[in-house]
């Protein structure tokens, strides 16, 4: 593990202001390199635009790519000003951005294929470490990928805050699971891009830590996975250090990836997160220079 501190330490001294960084917490995968929901089919293009059956989407189905359609999700756009401006890089297809995501997303992809599990958490030691727009940029990522499709569930419940973020118009969220009883179809939206869904929104939960931890979660986090097994589902969660759900949630998750703010984070806040989270379902540290 003192590896992990010492790299961690190196990198923030080298990195540059919004870079993020992907370091492996596997000794011999460490680099120092940057690191639907319905069976409905999607009318949006990649970026979320709608298809015209223009040639890059004749290109697309040449080269195999499969998009499901949403006709079962309720359609909620997201807005494209709003999420720009709230730092959602990888929401532009053209973003030069997108590129250090696409690392990541290939070191992540390469270790859950060894390793099996597409259910993971994103999480921070402390809270404006940038985990949020990390876990939405590698959303959207992974779901321009040819091979899956992806869920980003919004895992804080005293605090939804990804539907902001994005501009989505939702009521609904995890807390409505529990509190109205409303099953896993009427939680999840489309926010109008190609091979992504969303849960975001609803009400806010007080007792967040005990919700998390009930057999009702795992039942609903199993019937995430089970109903669409190619899928990637990416929940953010509140930080490790300042509420119980991180901990809870972390039991019923098959990956997890830290996100640490360089310049900010102290190496105890880091080293206090790593030692009460399962090391064997440890994907890695997220570098963010971002200061989001």
């Amino acid at each position: 593990m003192k590896k992990i501190w010492s790299s961690l330490r190196k990198g923030a001294k080298q990195e540059k202001p919004g870079n993020i960084h992907m370091q492996s917490n596997d000794p011999k995968e460490r680099s120092p390199r940057f690191a639907r929901d319905d069976k409905d089919s999607a009318h949006a293009g990649a970026d979320g635009l709608h298809s015209n059956g223009s040639p890059d989407t004749v290109r697309k189905d040449l080269a195999g790519w499969v998009s499901p359609s949403y006709t079962h999700s309720r359609t909620a756009y997201l807005n494209p000003l709003i999420a720009a401006a709230n730092g959602c890089v990888a929401a532009s297809p053209d973003s030069t951005e997108t590129e250090v995501f696409k690392v990541i997303r290939t070191h992540i992809l390469n270790k859950t294929v060894n390793n099996g599990g597409r259910t993971i958490m994103v999480t921070s030691a402390v809270p404006g470490e940038g985990k949020t727009l990390t876990t939405v940029n590698l959303a959207f990522t992974f779901a321009r990928e040819f091979q899956q499709t992806v869920l980003l569930v919004d895992g804080d419940l005293r605090r939804q805050h990804i539907h902001r973020v994005l501009g989505l118009d939702t009521d609904s969220g995890l807390a409505s699971y529990f509190l109205e009883n409303r099953p896993l179809a009427d939680l999840i939206v489309w926010p109008g891009v190609e091979k992504l869904t969303v849960i975001s929104g609803g009400p806010a939960v007080r007792d967040s830590a005990e919700l998390v931890g009930s057999p009702r979660m795992k039942d609903l986090i199993r019937e995430m996975k089970n109903r669409y097994p190619e899928r990637y589902i990416f929940f953010d969660v509140p930080p490790v250090l300042t509420a119980a759900d991180a901990l809870a949630f972390a039991r019923l998750m098959d990956h997890i990836v830290l996100v640490v703010a360089a310049g900010s984070t102290s190496m105890y806040d880091v080293r206090r997160a790593l030692e009460v989270l399962p090391e064997e379902k440890i994907l890695g540290l997220v570098l963010n220079r971002s200061g989001h």
